[in-house]
């Protein structure tokens, strides 16, 4: 999925997701507004997922992009896509709402207005409009490693938007994200369900969601410098207008981050398992001064190795397993 090619694949998955999960419906005319929106928890192919407002959001791995074949077409929350604004599509952060994204392999970092869901394919956290996608320079190449942050809610439709800007650069080292405790021990998910969280625990009011336990970065990880958000110390930006952002390239290794235990021997008990698909390992990181011990494949070179390790890790019946760029 690194040329044209695989990026349509990845358009036409996204297609039929995304029709599953709202109305593929064209509307001609002007563009009408939309309404603020969180939704309740939903399920696309036999996966659910949990949308909630989340402050703390702060996430790495994989991102797309989509556009002709929704260009005009409803978003989830009543707006018009067009694939010409500096848009995208999210899983589960309300709607309208402002993200930073970051290419950490160029270092190139936009404000985006996310206004609808997806995306729906394995490995990926957010799907971009093609200008987003034009602006943060991987448009050909289909896919990124990038970089995710919330900002907050975004104006409906038709209103003023304008977001704070920020510096990119310079000695600013925020915290490693997320920055939440994590749930201590796994449950199942609810009968008859296929869930992306079925290695851990539902999120209490301050927990971390399971996208955030498997997502949680080693605070020395290149990808955990990016800038963060300083909404009080610059002017304001116009999304259509803003100036692109160039940092330093990060990179980052990617790995298939299949669990996340508190208990040692539980993790090497999974990684053993693992070892049949490729290279594992088991590395300790600490969230609010609790040991997590993580159950990673990888590092791998190219996006379509670690999707094709994914997909093989979900096939054996593990379905919380993320992408992860560290």
């Amino acid at each position: 999925m690194l040329g044209l090619a695989g990026c349509a694949e990845t358009a036409l998955v996204n297609h039929a997701a995304k029709s599953l999960g709202r109305g593929d419906t064209q509307v001609a005319g002007p563009a009408r507004g939309g309404v603020y929106k969180v939704g309740n928890p939903y399920q696309i192919n036999g996966v659910w997922y949990y949308p909630k407002e989340d402050p703390n959001y702060d996430e790495t791995g994989i991102g797309s992009w989509y556009g002709e074949q929704f260009h005009a077409k409803v978003t989830a929350n009543g707006e018009i896509f067009d694939m010409n604004e500096v848009t995208a599509a999210h899983p589960t952060l309300p709607m309208p709402s402002l993200v930073r994204v970051t290419n950490l392999e160029n270092g190139r970092s936009i404000v985006v207005r996310v206004n609808d869901r997806g995306p729906y394919v394995n490995g990926r956290i957010i799907d971009l409009s093609r200008r987003s996608a034009q602006l943060l320079g991987f448009e050909r190449q289909g896919t990124a490693r990038v970089r995710v942050q919330y900002i907050g809610p975004a104006p409906l439709a038709g209103g003023e938007t304008m977001v704070a800007s920020r510096s990119v650069g310079g000695d600013e080292r925020p915290a490693a994200a997320p920055r939440a405790t994590v749930s201590a021990e796994a449950l199942p998910p609810p009968p008859g369900v296929k869930g992306r969280s079925a290695d851990v625990t539902a999120p209490a009011q301050s927990q971390p969601s399971p996208m955030q336990i498997l997502a949680a970065q080693n605070p020395k990880s290149d990808a955990a410098e990016a800038p963060s958000v300083n909404l009080a110390a610059a002017p304001a930006i116009d999304l259509a207008n803003q100036k692109v952002e160039v940092g330093p390239a990060r990179g980052g290794q990617i790995y298939v981050q299949v669990g996340a235990f508190t208990v040692h021997e539980n993790a090497h008990k999974l990684a053993a398992r693992m070892s049949v698909i490729g290279p594992v390992g088991v590395s300790s990181t600490f969230v609010n001064q609790q040991e997590y011990f993580r159950v990673r494949l990888g590092p791998y070179d190219q996006v379509a190795a670690a999707d094709q390790a994914l997909q093989q890790v979900i096939s054996s019946g593990h379905t919380n397993a993320r992408i992860i760029v560290d």
